[in-house]
């Protein structure tokens, strides 16, 4: 297997061939469509009028909730997310009105002439207000082991403390996207930028008030997803699907940035208390933490992302005595939403903090005490919630990294670098990474797909995975590939489309290339089942060879008996034979991954096939004066079995811990009193550029560590790098506590921006 293929868009990309859902040309029936969205956070809708603006020319049509023929809803798991308000207002972004136009112009005449009268109503704006109103979203979670208060009371030390995460835009290159075509009767073909084809298929479905049969999804490739396109892709899909609906004419939604930032929801900032008991060595003893979310105006996928937050609670790390409880706030805030990492950042940044604090408190180095309580490599290790810790790589990792990455040198040169400098200092840390893969959701653990093949040998692969840049839809023609034994060339991967592959599970918990792969092999597997037979008895017509389909060998394009290869026939010399002989050259696909479950009431159970481990080391530079940093190393190990792809995996390792880069450091959220978010354009949120990687950046893929039980051997890569990205922030921290010679700990949150620094810096010079 070729596992270091391109990208099969890199070309097209580079180019500006591939066709994104905005690229797609139309005859000149096409309309535009445009959101006309509160500007309130929590009203009553006391009027609504649209009579003006009906009368611009060029428009086609403008809808309120009473023009939904369907039902007006769209929340994906619990039906709290209106389609279009109607009473009320709980959010500023919230769809009110519809309008589809010939053009931009007649779209924002017609807003302007829109008549909305609001009257506020009191507001939920932060996570403290709605904890002391105990506003919550849904009841809390619980998972705990061992006698939680015996252990605190034998506990020689004990920790508590508070940590604040923010959230995160996911700032896909391609704004929310849809283009909805009506077909005869209540057909409907929705062109879609969806993680989720099957689940927008639903949505549209429901709000239309049609059957699922009628409506077909098609997704081609995103312009990055991140998560932010797994439910809230719907949204701009239903209505975009009700304004052609309405008109009976082609109708695109494309989200202006700023609109798409001020709408759309965001990754779940928490508000996390914990409290730790340790010995003098270091070991953890007890560890109790409540994990706080602002989940926003709706459920959305709220509860499935703190039931993943607290699964990853424990992290890398051995808790034998442990409680830990999640919570999910409502807020008038747009509904927050899956996010790369899926609530996993957020449970893990609060052990990771309290680690250091304890190495602070016994004035030894962060390595030691986190290695000391990493997951053994001993089979009776299990997590707080029952599963057992297999094929552990975490101080296989320890020891290639520390010795790789020079830290112990390192850090000495650093510390005399702090001795010789006031106003630059140093820092440095080690963090590791353990992630489950498989969605904590068990039932959406399946995969279907549909393969081709025609007869001049080429095959055409339709799987329910969609492509959103990461290269899925390369590592599943590279499957198909390996499999059939042709050449890469000889393949080609569909646009994911719900008419082809039904029922699909999003494309997320980094479970794309496992579950979609394996469906993948299956439906060939069924097809060559069957050119064995045909197999077989070609080789000993045409060679006199007597052969077993056991000794039949798929490579190179050829088919031959593993015992003659010189004796082979072409693999479009196969499949032709087989057409005339009347064999089915297309089968369907199917996976669903054995083994897991989880009861949600005991908070017990094995939620993931496995785990994927990583382990990285950042070296920081602050100046003490302005808060401002410099990344100056990362060194990177990570671990995805037998890589399907080194190419694609390096650069997911690459992208992902950039991208969790952001969130620990430069990327910022900020409100207004009134809810409105300040932060909603590229000029005021700030996402990491080419100036704040890593200056010297080293990735290395663990070896010979083949994943069995999945495809081709290999691990999911999409999620786990992102935890890398802890490594940065607590190297800022190491440096801010240099300012006091390490001799007391710093006030930090997340993100560490510059302002966020220099506070934490003037506090620490004055205790």
């Amino acid at each position: 297997m070729n596992n270091n293929l391109h990208h099969d868009s890199a070309i097209k990309h580079v180019t500006g061939e591939s066709v994104y859902v905005n690229d797609i040309p139309l005859h000149n029936q096409l309309l535009l469509g445009k959101v006309v969205f509160s500007k309130q956070a929590h009203a009553k809708i006391k009027k609504l009028n649209i009579k003006k603006a009906l009368k611009v020319k060029g428009v086609h049509a403008i809808l309120t909730a009473k023009d939904i023929p369907g039902e007006n809803q769209m929340g994906p798991v619990v039906h709290d997310e209106l389609c279009l308000a109607e009473k009320e207002v709980t959010f500023i972004g919230q769809a009110v009105a519809l309008i589809a136009a010939e053009n931009e112009n007649a779209l924002h005449e017609a807003e302007k002439l829109i008549q909305i009268e609001y009257e506020p109503l009191d507001a939920i704006l932060d996570i403290e207000t709605a904890i002391e109103k105990n506003n919550l979203i849904a009841p809390p979670r619980k998972i705990e082991r061992g006698n939680i208060d015996e252990a605190f009371k034998t506990s020689p030390h004990i920790i508590k403390g508070e940590l604040k995460t923010g959230g995160q835009e996911h700032w896909y290159l391609e704004t929310q996207t849809a283009l909805a075509v009506p077909g005869e009767g209540k057909e409907i073909l929705v062109h879609a930028s969806s993680q989720n084809p099957t689940e927008t298929q639903a949505i549209v479905a429901e709000v239309l008030g049609i059957q699922k049969n009628e409506v077909e999804v098609e997704v081609k490739r995103m312009g990055g997803g991140f998560g932010g396109k797994e439910t809230q892709g719907n949204h701009v899909a239903a209505w975009a699907s009700l304004l052609a609906n309405a008109t009976k004419r082609p109708v695109k939604i494309h989200l202006f940035r700023d609109d798409d930032q001020i709408m759309t929801g965001k990754r779940h900032r928490y508000f996390s208390k914990y409290e730790i008991g340790f010995d003098d060595e270091g070991q953890i003893l007890a560890y109790k933490v409540e994990l706080n979310a602002d989940a926003g105006a709706a459920t959305d996928l709220s509860m499935a992302i703190l039931e993943r937050a607290t699964l990853h609670a424990d992290n890398s790390y051995f808790l034998p005595h442990v409680q830990i409880i999640g919570k999910a706030y409502k807020t008038n805030l747009p509904s927050n939403t899956a996010y790369r990492g899926f609530g996993g950042p957020q449970g893990m940044a609060v052990i990771e903090n309290a680690i250091d604090k304890i190495a602070r408190f016994l004035h030894k180095e962060p390595t030691e005490i986190r290695s000391k309580n990493f997951y053994k490599h001993e089979n009776n290790f299990h997590t707080p919630y029952g599963q057992k810790v297999e094929n552990n790589r975490l101080y296989a990792m320890f020891e290639r990294l520390i010795e790789s990455s020079a830290y112990y040198k390192r850090r000495k040169e650093i510390d005399a670098f702090n001795n010789k400098n006031k106003f630059f200092k140093k820092g440095i840390a080690l963090t590791p990474v353990k992630f489950g893969i498989s969605f904590t959701t068990s039932f959406l653990n399946q995969a279907g797909a549909l393969v081709n093949i025609y007869t001049d040998g080429t095959v055409l692969v339709n799987h329910g995975g969609t492509e959103m840049g990461q290269g899925l839809h390369t590592k599943m023609l590279q499957v198909a590939s390996a499999e059939l034994g042709v050449s890469p060339d000889k393949v080609k991967v569909n646009a994911t489309n719900t008419s082809k592959v039904p029922n699909t599970s999003p494309t997320a918990a980094s479970s794309g290339s496992d579950i979609n792969g394996m469906a993948v092999k299956n439906a060939i597997d069924t097809i060559k089942s069957r050119l064995l037979e045909v197999a077989v008895s070609e080789l000993e017509k045409k060679y006199s060879l007597k052969t077993s389909k056991e000794n039949i060998v798929f490579e190179n394009n050829f088919i031959f008996d593993k015992e003659n290869p010189e004796q082979k026939i072409s693999f479009s010399e196969l499949v032709n034979t087989a057409y005339i002989k009347q064999v089915s050259l297309s089968s369907t696909g199917y996976y669903r991954t054995p083994g897991i479950y989880f009861d949600r009431e005991k908070g017990q159970g094995i939620p993931f096939y496995y785990f994927a481990y990583g382990m990285s080391v950042s070296e920081v530079e602050i100046d003490v004066l302005i808060g401002q940093h410099k990344l100056l190393r990362t060194d990177i190990i990570h671990d995805v079995g037998d890589s399907l792809n080194e190419g694609l995996d390096i650069g997911q390792i690459e992208g992902g811990f950039v991208q969790g880069m952001g969130w620990v450091t430069t990327e910022e959220l900020k409100w207004d009193k009134n809810g409105n978010l300040l932060t909603h354009s590229p000029d005021t949120y700030k996402i990491p550029t080419v100036n704040d990687i890593p200056i010297d950046f080293r990735v290395e893929l663990l070896k010979d560590v083949p994943n069995e039980g999945t495809i081709r051997r290999s691990k999911a890569v999409g999620e786990p790098p992102f935890m890398h990205a802890f490594s940065v922030w607590l190297a800022i921290k190491d440096a801010i506590s240099a300012v006091k010679n390490h001799e007391a700990e710093p006030e930090f949150s997340l993100p560490a921006t510059a302002e966020q620094i220099l506070m934490s810096i003037e506090k620490l010079k004055n205790i």
